[in-house]
């Protein structure tokens, strides 16, 4: 992704991908005249920082001249380690890299990284488009307030912080009136937005604002839900609105009590199951998606049935599996592990669990409509975040109602109506 003199390279989530944007403009901005690569980390995965590293020494190769700058959470969390590697020119923090004029007067350290944890107020950023993207993306908060025994987010992100409603409604009346047709919500925690605002507005009383007040908005979809923080305004707004896109993905992580109580997760096997039900109730065509972790510490193989079994019992197709990776400074680092081998053939028992549930949900759209978001070459996805190929040219952008006719690998075929 290369404008002019700046290159963002972005890993991990969508509200990462949000805030590329920001930087991005930022940098460019400032017009420095100096080639600046910033290189946006993840370190949600130790797999997730080794990628970061390895991709930095390649952007060095490619670019011997450019100054490299390393922002993210691996940054935040551990600024030393990128620090050291001869190929960075600077460091920056979660809170330091969204401030305004930190590319116009570059700070002299190395190392610009403040603790996290006394940052009490969220940016509120107004992005004007998002390059090579149909869809934007709009943070409405950060942070988590939570401690889950093997994340180590919450010590990248810092503590729930919420965006202003009026914000929220600002930047998404300002990415329509871009020509943008769809916006998803992202954070870390966004079930928990509000908690810190003033009268603690939940997600669902924000959504619906939102959509009452930007009619003109076609598509609104959510990122990870908290299965036991989903709010009822929110559930009604799934009953309600169409607008509201019938795809959720739940933070289930995994479907064994004994191991969410080891995680340190608020919900157990239950809830999960419970809020598919009630989703189902309200919309009957959901889809539904799940973060599930493989091989978490004390899993024994009975306990990993219990997260296989959980992808039919709650109906799950849309599955993001991560097979267990230890954090240092997490609890479950210190945790009893399971062998490496055996955590590596249960996420991919999980994983092709999912493909059938994937393959089986794919064939039952065959013959039906959907109304599909075109990102380019004739492709993009329907309402419940499924891939579609168009037979016939589209145009990047538009929302196009089609019949699907048939499925070509993981992806639907259709044709306009």
């Amino acid at each position: 992704m290369t404008t002019d003199k700046v290159q963002v390279v972005t890993f991990g989530c969508r509200l990462n991908a949000y805030e590329s944007e920001v930087m991005r403009e930022h940098a460019k901005a400032a017009e420095t005249g100096v080639e600046t690569i910033i290189v946006n980390t993840c370190a949600v995965t130790s797999e997730a920082e080794r990628q970061a590293r390895q991709n930095i020494r390649k952007l060095r190769r490619d670019n011997p001249n450019a100054r490299i700058v390393v922002t993210g959470c691996a940054a935040q969390v551990d600024p030393a380690k990128f620090a050291a590697m001869p190929e960075v020119d600077q460091v920056l923090g979660n809170s330091e890299k969204m401030q305004p004029d930190i590319f116009t007067a570059p700070p002299e350290d190395r190392i610009v990284v403040t603790d996290i944890m006394t940052v009490r107020e969220t940016a509120e950023h107004l992005v004007s488009g998002f390059e090579g993207r149909a869809r934007a993306f709009v943070e409405v908060q950060t942070g988590c307030d939570h401690r889950c025994t093997f994340c180590i987010i919450p010590f990248g992100r810092g503590n729930n912080r919420s965006v202003p409603m009026g914000r929220v409604v600002e930047q998404v009346r300002a990415l329509v009136a871009q020509g943008f047709s769809e916006v998803v919500f992202t954070g870390v925690d966004i079930t928990a937005y509000g908690g810190d605002l003033p009268g603690q507005p939940t997600l669902g009383q924000m959504a619906r604002r939102l959509l009452a007040q930007v009619p003109e908005l076609p598509r609104l979809r959510l990122s990870s839900l908290d299965p036991v923080e989903v709010d009822d305004d929110l559930l009604r707004l799934v009953a309600e609105e169409e607008r509201l896109m019938p795809h959720f993905h739940l933070s289930a992580q995994a479907g064994d009590d004994m191991i969410l109580k080891r995680m340190k997760r608020r919900h157990l096997r239950a809830d999960v199951i419970s809020l598919a039900a009630r989703l189902r109730a309200l919309r009957g065509d959901v889809a539904l998606g799940a973060d599930i972790i493989a091989g978490f510490p004390t899993e024994d193989e009975a306990m990993f049935r219990q997260s296989l079994e959980l992808v039919d019992e709650a109906g799950l197709t849309h599955l993001h599996v991560f097979p267990f990776s230890a954090r240092p400074g997490t609890p479950a680092a210190r945790m009893p592990r399971v062998p490496g081998d055996v955590v590596k053939d249960r996420a991919a028992r999980l994983r092709a669990k999912g493909e059938g549930a994937m393959a089986a949900f794919l064939a039952s759209r065959v013959g039906r409509e959907a109304s599909v978001l075109v990102e380019g070459d004739n492709t993009g996805f329907s309402e419940h975040y499924l891939p579609v190929r168009l037979d016939v040219p589209a145009q990047d952008g538009a929302i196009v109602q089609v019949r699907v006719a048939g499925v070509d690998g993981a992806t639907l075929v259709a044709k306009p109506r």
